[in-house]
């Protein structure tokens, strides 16, 4: 019985290595007919980037849940200010994330005053959205998953011993 316990614990400690060593997605593309803005704020990191565009949100989710994938979380549009980008203006906030690796988070903001309206050399957008992509170097992962590791043993083999 305790060899089998050690197989499986063995099987599970390699099926998380080999997930967390799994190499992370690159930056998403920007949706079709997107105008990438170039305003300061959405320029000064490589990991945020900020576009205009006419897609609804269901849209924009579907376009980049194919491109990301992982879980979709869903915030309060005030929480962008510290997920995204402080003075990011939302109308709706949400995180694709794979568990225990990277992020992506998505904002959008659809302008309901008329001095927010978005014209960009004589065209439209009925939306800009704010991406913030999160990842995660994998021995940094590695390391988390050792630590973990190590905690378990010491506690499962303190219990043992009780």
């Amino acid at each position: 019985m305790k060899i089998l316990l050690k197989i499986t614990l063995l099987l599970l400690l390699f099926s998380v290595v080999a997930y967390l060593t799994y190499p992370s997605p690159n930056f998403p593309t920007p949706p079709e007919r997107a105008l990438r803005s170039n305003e300061p704020g959405d320029m000064e990191s490589v990991y945020r980037r900020a576009y205009f565009t006419n897609l609804s949100r269901s849209e924009v989710l579907n376009f980049y849940g194919q491109q990301f994938g992982g879980f979709l979380l869903n915030y309060p549009p005030e929480d962008a200010f510290s997920l995204v980008r402080d003075q990011t203006k939302s109308s709706w906030l949400q995180e694709f994330v794979h568990p225990f690796r990277e992020s992506l988070y998505v904002n959008g903001f659809y302008p309901t005053k008329p001095t927010e309206q978005i014209n960009i050399d004589g065209v439209h957008y009925i939306n800009k959205l704010t991406l913030r992509y999160i990842p995660s170097h994998p021995i940094a992962r590695l390391t988390g998953v050792a630590l973990c590791a190590i905690c378990a043993y010491w506690l499962i083999k303190e219990y043992v011993k009780g």
